[in-house]
């Protein structure tokens, strides 16, 4: 059964944005461009007084979040996280794979393992993402978590050192988070101060909306193309993650991206989770460990993380906010 794939919704200057295309507006000086980074749609746009300098700042946006692709895309056979998962004990990467897989392993060890870069073995045995994906036996996904866990990476400088050579370590989690953290900080640096970076749901701001905030339309995780909410917010990111952006549907269950490491199989303890955090790295982490750990156990992790605030929707359609989002929450 083919893979059901619903665009996440960003809300930005009054319109819905959707698809592959690019427009840009002489009289305001908007640029709004999008192209395919990291196996997902991402839209940059950037709002500047010279429309020609917005131009060449979100096309070396563009070009930074590819950079980041070569380094730690486990798609691409040549990146450093792809030879870190062949059959070797350990290697030395660049700095950035080293501080992002870092800090992975923190958000890793802060949720009890609910967030885990070593599942590697797991996705490749699951195939969600690809157009033929399976349910494997228990034997097979028992095997597929053998030596995974936070306890079986180290980073030490530049050098990441793996338990079991077998080990096969996956940044999908946290590196678009990174590259769209990189792709903002590029327009900031050519002096860009109002933007916003889109790569499916994984969203930076640069600022405000001229003054105002920006408005962050959140999918309904069981309706399609309807809002569940709309968040009001400036200079931060904002991650969601749900079961409806990449998965498929078997006798009635329906099995996802999202894995619970405890048990190799999908989550099961909520629709959708929606994080506002500093980065989007951060925020993408978060949301996937929050997403497995549920409701309760994902509230109480985000209270224990500064500077980050969350809306889950549980497995039943429940919807949580936390304190210090509430304020920004605006429902339809």
């Amino acid at each position: 059964m083919p893979l059901t794939r619903p665009i996440a919704i960003l809300l930005l200057l009054g319109v819905l944005a959707f698809g592959l295309w690019r427009w840009s507006d002489p009289g305001t000086g908007t640029v709004k461009r999008s192209r395919i980074v990291m196996g997902t749609v991402v839209e940059i746009t950037a709002l500047a007084k010279d429309q020609a300098a917005a131009n060449r700042a979100v096309s070396a946006a563009f070009e930074e979040m590819a950079r980041i692709e070569r380094l730690m895309s486990s798609h691409l056979p040549k990146s450093e996280v792809s030879r870190l998962s062949g059959p070797v004990a350990e290697g030395e990467v660049s700095s950035e794979t080293a501080e992002i897989i870092a800090l992975g392993l923190n958000i890793s060890a802060q949720s009890g393992g609910a967030f885990d870069l070593t599942l590697g073995r797991l996705k490749s045995l699951w195939q969600i993402e690809s157009e033929s994906p399976r349910i494997p036996d228990a034997t097979s996904v028992a095997a597929a978590l053998e030596g995974t866990g936070p306890q079986a990476l180290l980073v030490d400088g530049q050098r990441v050192i793996k338990k079991s050579p077998r080990l096969q370590i996956d940044l999908g989690g946290i590196a678009k988070g990174y590259a769209v953290d990189r792709a903002a900080a590029v327009l900031t640096q050519a002096g860009i101060t109002s933007a916003t970076v889109n790569a499916g749901g994984d969203i930076r701001l640069v600022g405000s909306r001229q003054g105002r905030p920006w408005r962050i339309g959140i999918q309904h995780p069981r309706r399609q193309g309807a809002l569940l909410a709309t968040l009001e917010l400036s200079a931060t990111s904002v991650v969601t993650s749900g079961d409806y952006e990449r998965f498929f549907e078997r006798d009635g269950l329906r099995y996802h991206h999202l894995f619970d490491p405890r048990t190799g199989y999908p989550g099961t303890l909520c629709q959708s989770v929606t994080i506002v955090a500093d980065s989007a790295a951060l925020a993408d982490a978060l949301a996937t460990a929050v997403f497995v750990l549920g409701p309760q156990h994902g509230m109480a992790l985000l209270s224990e993380t500064p500077g980050a605030e969350g809306m889950i929707v549980a497995a039943d359609g429940t919807v949580s906010v936390s304190a210090g989002l509430k304020d920004r929450v605006r429902w339809p």
